[in-house]
Formats: structure tokens, sequence, C-alpha cells
């Protein structure tokens, strides 16, 4: 097969890409590094000529929620009008638990957005709704820190490795389409702020994480019920222990 990986890239592009390769595929790395920019549709038809699927993991660079919604709208319209005219059989993309029941406003509604467009476009489609990203607990430590604290509150999240997200990813475009959307977790449920404490921990954090039920999650407000995976779901099978365990061993060889 021949796959575009849109947003190839970035951090979950790259390890797309890498599968991708181990499984001898044909790839095309389409990012703004490559001459592909799907905002300005810059590169897009050339980067998707003879191409059987698109994997689309692109990222708004600004993810506030009028600025996440114009990216997504402008680079899936014009990815899925490319996609029509150069003949593309799969479009596979990339989003979050919860975004279709996050309402009108924020990051996760623009991704919700996103999956409408998919949804009513002429390509055959696979939607993958991941939970958090195990790396992702260190933005949201850095988005509610407090002096040396951070105040988190009991939210039960399901966090997954992004290499598991990736290998997912794979295994959609390279299957049938889905015509739907499938949820993508980790294989534990675990308190946002034990989440969040023992991937600091692996990094010699300094900071304390305290369980705070008051506290308005900054970064991250989204209603606890809508951060874990529903059925349809798909469970990954890297526990965090095992993902702390090799980024631990990352950080000692300094390949972080």
């Amino acid at each position: 097969m021949r796959i575009v990986v849109l947003g190839g890239t970035g951090q979950v592009g790259r390890k797309v890409v890498e599968k991708l390769e181990r499984r001898a595929q044909a790839v095309v790395v389409a990012a703004p590094a490559s001459g592909v920019d799907a905002r300005t549709g810059q590169g897009l038809d050339a980067a998707l000529e003879f191409a059987d699927a698109v994997i689309d993991v692109t990222n708004a660079p600004d993810v506030s929620g009028s600025a996440a919604r114009e990216f997504f709208e402008t680079t899936t319209r014009r990815l899925l009008e490319a996609e029509e005219r150069a003949g593309v059989k799969h479009h596979v993309v990339l989003s979050i638990v919860g975004a279709d029941h996050a309402g009108e406003d924020g990051y996760f509604a623009a991704k919700g957005m996103q999956e409408n467009l998919v949804r009513s476009g002429p390509i055959a489609h696979s939607i993958l709704r991941s939970t958090q990203f195990y790396d992702f607990a260190r933005k949201i430590a850095e988005w509610n820190t407090a002096h040396d604290t951070v105040h988190l509150p009991p939210k039960p999240v399901q966090p997954v490795a992004a290499s598991d997200v990736a290998e997912a990813l794979v295994d959609l475009a390279m299957g049938d389409p889905l015509g739907g959307a499938v949820d993508f977790g980790g294989p534990e449920q675990m308190p946002l702020p034990d989440f969040v404490r023992r991937v600091l921990r692996v990094d010699h954090d300094p900071r304390y994480v305290v369980e705070d039920a008051e506290t308005t999650t900054l970064g991250f407000n989204i209603s606890g019920d809508l951060l874990l995976p529903r059925s349809p779901l798909r469970l990954a099978s890297t526990t965090l222990d095992t993902w702390v365990h090799e980024e631990g061993r990352r950080l000692v060889a300094g390949l972080r």
C-alpha cells in the first residue's frame, strides 16, 4: 500500500511512519518540512498521487477553541477535496475521546467538528478517538501548577502510550474503512492526580501533586465522564508502569 501520513513529522506522526516502514509499506511523509501544507493546500495534490490511504495526525499550532476550529476546518476540507481528486480510498484521522460530546467550545469541540467533516465527506473513513497520551501528564502539570504544587480533581482517566496509538492507526489504515469511530484507551483506569504524579516522578520533578475536588483543571476542562473510552472501544497493551520504566531508560540515555 501507499499511505500518506499528514503530520508525519510530529509526535505521533513519526511513530506512525516508523511502524508503516517496519511493515514494508510505501510511506509519504506530508508536513510543512517536506513541502506539504494542508492549511494552504500547497503540495497536497503531489503528495496524494497514487495514495491508497491517508492518516491525518495533524494538530493545531494554537489549541484555543476558535483557532483550533479554524485550523481543523480549513485543513480537513482541503485534504478531503484533494483526496477525492486523487482517488484515495480510505481516510483515517486521529481524534480525542469525548470530542463527539464536548459541546460547541474549546479544543475538544474543534476535534468534534473535524470528525463531522470527515463523516460527511466523500472519502470512506475511520476515526480513532484516543484518550490522553502518557506524556501529556507533563503538559497537564505545567498548566495547573501554582508555586510548587499541582492541583487536580480526582477525575478518572485511562491514558495510553502514543506508540500504541500509532500502531492502532496503522492497523486501521491497512484494513477496511470503519465508516465511523472507535474509542482507544490504555489498559487501566486511574485518578488524574495519580496519573500525573507517576509521570512527574520519573522526571524527578519536585512538584507536589494534590487531589483537589474543587479545582477547575486548566487546559483540560471537560466533564470527567467524557474522559474515558466508550463502546465501541479498543484497548492498548502498554501499561503506565511499562511506559514509565521505558521513559526512565530513555532519560538516563539522554534520548528524550
